[in-house]
């Protein structure tokens, strides 16, 4: 997919929030980084704040890799930074690889449901806050947790304005996948969670961070490939039992996925 949005389109009534990935794809055929491009207008002006900081950033390769926690093969994470003005962009599903976007497996998803996916899915961004997956991006490198020199930690900026733009994005259910770290800045009460267990043969459950990606992956896509639209974690747990997930209600807000 290349090339821009010329059109809002209709907002789903369920929308899902992915964590990202440390890890994304190269190139891409859209054109440079617009901001008025992206979804969440109302987060533009920290968006743009982050992408001037890290392009100076950038200048100073030691300097970017103590802040960005990079080690020293880690080079072109800082060039990638430097090019985020200049270097073409892709849709954010097509951006973030690893475990979760793997068992998402957006190229198998036929063009009616990649559609879907790029309204319904949604990505928490340390850059951008949070991005449809539709939103063309640049390959980029910043985590939840880095603290860039003379500025507060990333929640203290983003938490404010994060919590409303994604309480006013949508009125129906949110499912919020993402992560601890990416949560806190922009936590958004009332939303159904999602938490991975792998249960031993002892009866005692933990979570295991692969599974836990995988896990979530395969639940957001079953969540854009189901016709379903849930209005509560009921609703979210029958679209997982039939996309072949082991399931359990833990509360009205938190839905347990057992492995």
């Amino acid at each position: 997919m290349s090339g821009r949005r010329t059109a809002r389109v209709a907002l789903p009534a369920v929308l899902v929030l992915l964590p990202p990935s440390e890890t994304k794809s190269d190139g891409g055929k859209g054109a440079p980084l617009d901001l008025g491009e992206l979804s969440l207008p109302k987060l533009t002006a920290t968006r743009e704040m982050l992408v001037d900081a890290l392009v100076t950033l950038s200048a100073d390769v030691e300097a970017s890799s103590v802040a960005l926690g990079l080690s020293a093969g880690q080079s072109d994470e800082v060039a990638r930074n430097a090019a985020l003005w200049t270097s073409s962009t892709r849709p954010a599903l097509e951006r973030y690889t690893g475990v979760l976007f793997d068992a998402l497996d957006a190229k198998s998803l036929t063009r009616v449901q990649k559609s879907k996916a790029f309204t319904r899915l949604a990505i928490g961004s340390a850059l951008f806050g949070v991005v449809r997956s539709g939103d063309f991006i640049p390959a980029y490198r910043l985590s939840g947790g880095s603290k860039l020199p003379g500025m507060g930690t990333l929640q203290s900026l983003w938490k404010p304005e994060l919590t409303p733009a994604l309480e006013a994005e949508d009125e129906g259910l949110i499912v919020d996948l993402r992560s601890g770290t990416y949560q806190q800045l922009g936590p958004v009460p009332g939303a159904v969670t999602a938490t991975v267990l792998t249960e031993k043969p002892d009866g005692s459950r933990s979570v295991v961070s692969h599974f836990n990606k995988h896990h979530k992956g395969l639940l957001a896509r079953a969540l854009v490939v189901s016709r379903a639209e849930p209005s509560d974690v009921k609703g979210v747990a029958r679209v997982a039992s039939k996309a072949g997930l082991t399931v359990e209600i833990a509360s009205p807000t938190e839905l347990v996925i057992l492995t």
